[in-house]
């Protein structure tokens, strides 16, 4: 058996094993399971709002990573492949939109892998650094701005460092600004969530909890980091202390919600003909 056979295999486990967790979890906290009955609906149409809001923000650092690349694409087709590379992060196999992203930009663009490999890297390093910043937030309170301020103002020093001396500094900047918008962004969704089953939350926790579940992204082989994420969640209590009833009420407000949007898209992208617009076979050859 190969390695991408192995993790395949082992991410299968670990959803039929998270799925079966939460089956028997439910079932023996009933109460949790009557908390999501009483969601109110304009609360699931919000939360659908704004997951095409930080859908927009995947957009926008899209965008930013083109321009590092010397490269831009027109907003229907980046639309259109954001859309597509989400689905297919969420439902295919180790999470391989970008994977996907990156073979198609080759096929039909010609782009320069290694660039775009650095220009993800710093994607990846804004992320974590804002990441880093929510999860310390519950001592740094609203300095955590201020943080992020001084980390946007700071991002032009990256061009000192020889590596990235070449790098557009306007791409920079606003991969800064939309890594920025993408975490304040899932911050509200996740606030939403936990306030529908829990009142007395507060941001503050909501932030910490963002990061920590963040951080689940960069070890995770399921998707949408099914399993990972509300395994990190709960080893991390004593941080926003948000109890595993309200933990495991949330995640399935979360993973409901986007799954209907990714659906949307889905029926979108079927009604677009997106498959030939982007001749998706030919990119995922290349990918092969």
């Amino acid at each position: 058996m190969s390695k991408k056979q192995i993790k395949t295999v082992l991410s299968i486990a670990v959803i039929l094993i998270t799925i079966v967790v939460f089956v028997m979890y439910f079932r023996s906290h009933p109460h949790t399971f009557s908390a999501l009955k009483n969601v109110p609906v304009h609360t699931l149409i919000l939360l659908f709002i704004l997951y095409l809001a930080f859908i927009g923000t995947l957009a926008g650092i899209q965008q930013a990573t083109l321009r590092l690349c010397g490269i831009s694409l027109s907003t229907r087709e980046s639309a259109l492949v954001m859309m597509y590379s989400s689905i297919i992060n969420f439902f295919g196999p180790l999470q391989s939109g970008p994977a996907f992203r990156a073979a198609y930009l080759k096929s039909r663009h010609n782009v320069n892998l290694k660039k775009y490999a650095l220009a993800t890297l710093l994607y990846y390093g804004l992320y974590a650094a804002i990441s880093g910043l929510l999860i310390l937030s519950f001592i740094i309170g609203w300095w955590i701005i201020l943080g992020a301020i001084i980390g946007l103002l700071a991002t032009p020093l990256a061009l000192r460092i020889p590596r990235f001396r070449d790098l557009d500094l306007t791409g920079l900047r606003q991969l800064a600004i939309a890594t920025l918008a993408q975490a304040a962004v899932q911050s509200l969704i996740y606030f939403v969530e936990l306030h529908s089953i829990l009142q007395h939350v507060t941001y503050i926790k909501a932030l910490v909890y963002t990061g920590v579940a963040n951080f689940a992204l960069f070890v995770s082989v399921t998707p949408g980091a099914i399993g990972f994420r509300e395994s990190f969640l709960v080893f991390s209590q004593k941080l926003h202390t948000i109890g595993n009833d309200t933990i495991a009420a949330a995640s399935v407000i979360d993973r409901g919600v986007y799954i209907v949007m990714l659906l949307v898209m889905a029926a979108l992208i079927f009604g677009l003909h997106a498959n030939k617009l982007l001749k998706v076979k030919s990119a995922k050859q290349t990918a092969e």
